[in-house]
């Protein structure tokens, strides 16, 4: 559920996020008067770097809940700033080798502890707390089995599968050169999809800094009423176990 609103969040941050570039003519803006978007897009001017989406993109193609989409479109939306170091194709790079690394990661665990150490791990405490279970696995394994090795290019498109396509087919023992092909055409396929979301936001730079501080209130109040959807969802289902 967590992972469903980052996944939300991340797409307004991307359509509406602010960028408030001071011109010659007017004074810089303290950061006090920056809009809670304008200071999100700080953070990221401040701590995004080559290194840093690899690293992440290997997290997100493992098992640790870390959303691509907040990883690729905001580093391709910083990147458009003509101050910046970044390349939208070296973010596309390296985050794909991030995925290929974190879905090596995942190839390797599976092949090695097997299916029924896996599935328990799934299902453990730590599993739930990575929001693992044994269905997701399953549901990953089957579309393996349904697709053959190219599951593991088509999977890196589907959410839910994404992720975990990589175990399957570490359980099958999958030929790792052919997995490693698979999924360096899905994972790019996929970051080039997210790259064109931060370059449209990009493109539109002046309309989102004129409505910087008035898209922050929107923002903001997404975010509370998902937070509480998402508690009362919690609860409600808590509820019906205990009733059961």
């Amino acid at each position: 559920m967590i992972k469903k609103f980052l996944f939300i969040a991340a797409l307004f941050f991307v359509s509406f996020g602010a960028h408030a570039t001071p011109t010659t003519e007017t004074v810089p803006a303290s950061t006090d008067s920056l809009s809670f978007i304008q200071h999100i897009e700080e953070w990221y001017k401040l701590n995004t770097n080559y290194f840093s989406i690899t690293v992440l993109m290997a997290a997100e193609s493992s098992i640790l809940p870390v959303p691509s989409e907040m990883v690729i479109p905001p580093a391709v939306y910083v990147a458009m700033d003509p101050k910046s170091d970044l390349s939208i194709f070296w973010i596309i790079f390296f985050g794909t080798l991030g995925a290929m690394i974190g879905a090596s990661f995942n190839y390797i665990m599976a092949m090695w502890l097997g299916r029924m150490v896996i599935y328990k791990f799934a299902d453990s405490k730590f599993g739930k707390l990575l929001m693992l279970s044994s269905e997701k696995i399953k549901k990953s394994e089957k579309f393996f089995n349904d697709h053959g090795k190219t599951s593991t290019f088509i999977g890196r498109l589907i959410p839910v599968v994404r992720h975990l396509i990589s175990i399957p087919a570490g359980l099958a023992k999958m030929n790792y050169f052919s997995f490693l092909l698979y999924t360096f055409l899905g994972a790019g396929l996929w970051n080039i999809v997210l790259a064109l979301l931060g370059y449209l936001a990009g493109s539109n730079r002046d309309m989102i800094d004129k409505y910087s501080h008035e898209l922050s209130y929107v923002f903001v109040g997404i975010g509370v009423v998902l937070l509480i959807w998402l508690i009362a969802k919690s609860v409600r289902k808590k509820n019906n176990q205990a009733s059961k």
